[in-house]
């Protein structure tokens, strides 16, 4: 069961990956980050997981709340930019 989530977050990872790589705008670009962010934060929730570590949730929440200042302010700067 492991493995397949491992799997599971390494297929989103790719195809977040190739989104950012392509993306035709720069709102695409910013979203696809943001998924790996979200990506990012479950993974560390899973080594959390395996590990049998509560340490890596303290880690995830803190990465979950600056991957979203991350986006806020983003946001803010392309919003300003039109």
């Amino acid at each position: 069961m492991n493995s397949l989530i491992g799997i599971l977050i390494a297929i989103g990872a790719f195809f977040s990956i190739l989104r950012l790589i392509q993306g035709p705008t720069t709102p695409d670009r910013v979203v696809a980050v943001d998924t790996l962010n979200v990506i990012i934060t479950g993974s560390i929730v899973f080594l959390s997981y395996i590990f049998k570590s509560e340490l890596y949730l303290d880690i995830a929440l803190v990465y979950g709340a600056l991957s979203f200042l991350e986006t806020v302010v983003i946001a803010r700067y392309l919003e300003g930019k039109k």
